[in-house]
């Protein structure tokens, strides 16, 4: 095993003289802005100066290069000081510090992936263990590289218990290329934290989870060097650092008090300032160069242009459930890109994302359940490019993680969510399992795209377009078996709808998915006998929605909508279709969705009570040919 050489005395000054200036920055820029978080920047400042100018092996001319260490700021509100560092090491000129929070500058309140040396969004606290994690999994078992990953955390972020769920992902993969770092400055926002500074108390839970935990003096520069070569040496086991530091260190007057959180020093600025600098040995600039990483640990990839390994094979009215067939289809694509990688939340056997375990098992990563780390692990497992990631739940349980997908979004990411057992179609679970508000939760993401195909063959042709699909993308399955509806080489395309059933004497204009659109074919069936003729509509994707299809095939069925879906009438596909016909004159439209809490039953029989059977669109059409 390597042995530790303590620093030279010069380089130990240098690191702390590269604190105080990092202190300085921070209060200078966030003077300029009139906002921000000074106190909780200085309380990092000797950690930061440690990761950034003697640990992280990284480059500066390429922040995101593939085999550099990486680094998350989970207490993102402490964004000035990581700002200065990369200033320091000289990415860009100090002086541009002084743009922070301004509107036309990337350097704002809390970090984005809109500048390059950040690959996540952070600021929503809880969240940056799950993408270290996410990260580390991924350099250790993908990558097979040696870059190392560190995450820094606030200790009252660590209140959350996302951050636990991560730990025990971490401790129980024996992710050793990870280091986690706690600040624990004692004070939270509005009061101080639970455990102030009970440091043994962190100590004893991070080893329960299976961390070598080393309580240090987060002041001490060379604690903090000792500490983090010990976790580079340490095999088998993650590394946390549990650092005892101060809110406000080196700020006379403003240390270690309360009701500092969150404010420019205002007039006590000067004078701080002042005092830091009688601090520093050396003013000048920095004489540390940041380590390097090892040339190309991490090979070049390429996750573009994804295909099926073979195209779909099924028999037109063969009877398979979308579920299955977005396991069959994860396998094909896993077979086509070495980069492809499922997660799941320990329902693999119900969402069929068990199909790439069986056939790849090197690249199923179980999160089990905790579905806030599961989103955050493959947030991190995409970040950089490296992977292709595709995370599978019940899709009711979605919603668990909802802030951790928007800031996904924040983040930049290609993730892909797939979320089956949705609807009262699932039947006899009842409602605690019934996804019918996820539609509603991916259409408010930014930059989202929503598919749901109600057949195997757009099932498989989803999971290829959304491997190919920039931004967060979600797919809808279903539990019941439905008949296949198109031949195996049709055509789909993003935002493009189709038609599976028309005439020339079509009165109304049927939209359904899932489900809903085999509901939708039997209702046009049964009207059929009547004399009244319905067109039935397979939007594909909810967002975007094919809005001229919509538009063009309502004119031919003389303005008249029936939309019907398997999920709450808020936010899903009735408003979706409501939103493209918003500005056309002429046009009605009968909205059939579930409007209350259901219960438990057989799936016919829900779909039926709730008002979305075959029986109950035959009845909304009649209404409406009647206005």
């Amino acid at each position: 095993m390597p042995t530790y050489h303590k620093p030279e005395s010069k380089t130990i000054q240098e690191l702390k003289d590269i604190a105080h200036k990092l202190r300085i920055h921070s209060i200078t820029s966030t003077q300029a802005s009139k906002s921000g978080h000074p106190t909780s920047c200085a309380s990092i400042a000797e950690i930061m100066s440690v990761l950034f100018f003697n640990t992280m092996r990284y480059k500066i001319s390429a922040p995101r290069d593939a085999s550099s260490d990486r680094f998350i700021l989970s207490k993102g509100h402490a964004a000035p000081i990581l700002y200065a560092a990369w200033a320091e090491a000289g990415l860009f000129p100090t002086s541009d510090l002084m743009n922070l929070r301004k509107i036309d500058s990337d350097l704002e309140g809390h970090p984005t992936p809109r500048l390059n040396f950040v690959d996540v969004g952070t600021g929503s606290l809880g969240q940056g263990v799950a993408v270290a994690c996410g990260m580390a999994y991924i350099g250790k078992n993908i990558d097979k590289a040696d870059y190392r990953t560190y995450v820094l955390v606030g200790d009252g972020e660590s209140a959350e218990g996302s951050i636990w769920e991560s730990l025990h992902f971490a401790g129980h993969y024996k992710l050793d290329n990870l280091c986690v770092i706690f600040d624990v400055n004692r004070l939270g926002q509005s009061e101080p934290t639970s455990l102030q500074h009970q440091m043994e108390v962190y100590r004893k839970r991070l080893d329960a989870f299976g961390f070598n935990a080393i309580v240090v003096d987060g002041h001490d520069v060379e604690e903090l060097c000792k500490a983090l070569f010990e976790a580079s040496v340490t095999k088998d086991r993650p590394t946390a650092i549990v650092a005892k530091t101060f809110k406000g260190k080196h700020f006379p007057q403003i240390e270690d008090l309360e009701n500092w959180h969150g404010k420019p020093l205002g007039e006590n600025a000067n004078g701080v300032i002042e005092h830091l600098q009688t601090l520093i040995r050396n003013a000048g600039p920095v004489q540390i160069a940041p380590p390097s990483p090892q040339k190309e640990s991490a090979k070049k990839v390429n996750i573009s242009n994804v295909q099926l390994a073979t195209p779909p094979a099924y028999q037109l009215g063969e009877s398979v459930a979308t579920r299955l067939a977005y396991g069959t289809a994860l396998a094909k694509i896993a077979m086509n890109n070495d980069r492809v990688i499922a997660l799941d939340g320990d329902t693999k056997n119900s969402t069929y994302s068990d199909k790439l375990r069986k056939a790849f098992p090197e690249r199923f990563i179980e999160c089990f359940i905790a579905e806030q780390n599961l989103v955050g692990v493959a947030i991190g497992a995409a970040c950089r490019d490296r992977t292709i990631a595709f995370v599978s739940t019940f899709a009711t349980f979605f919603t668990r993680a909802y802030d951790q997908i928007r800031m996904g979004a924040i983040s930049q990411t290609n993730v892909n969510f797939v979320g089956s057992h949705c609807g009262v179609s699932i039947g006899e679970d009842g409602p605690s399992q019934m996804g019918l508000e996820d539609i509603a939760l991916f259409r408010t993401i930014p930059g989202s795209t929503v598919f749901y195909p109600s057949d195997a063959v757009s099932t498989e042709r989803a999971v290829e377009l959304a491997a190919n699909t920039k931004g967060v993308c979600f797919i809808r399955t279903s539990r019941p078996n439905t008949a296949v509806l198109y031949e195996n080489n049709e055509p789909f395309q993003v935002g493009k709808a189709k038609i599976v059933k028309q005439s020339a004497n079509d009165t109304v204009l049927l939209i359904g998915a899932g489900v809903t659109l085999y509901e939708a074919l039997n209702a046009a069936t049964e009207l059929e006998k009547s004399g009244v003729y319905a067109r039935v509509l397979d939007p594909f994707t909810v967002k975007p929605i094919d809005k001229e299809a919509i538009v063009h095939n309502a004119a031919q069925c003389g303005g008249r909508i029936v939309v019907v879906e398997d999920h709450y009438k808020q936010g899903g596909l009735g408003e979706a279709v409501l939103s493209a016909v918003a500005d056309q004159r002429n046009v009605v439209v009968k909205h059939l969705g579930v409007e209350q809490v259901p219960r438990s039953g057989p799936p016919t029989v829900l779909i039926d009570m709730f008002g979305i059977s075959a029986r109950c669109i035959v009845a909304a059409v009649n209404d409406i040919l009647k206005m």
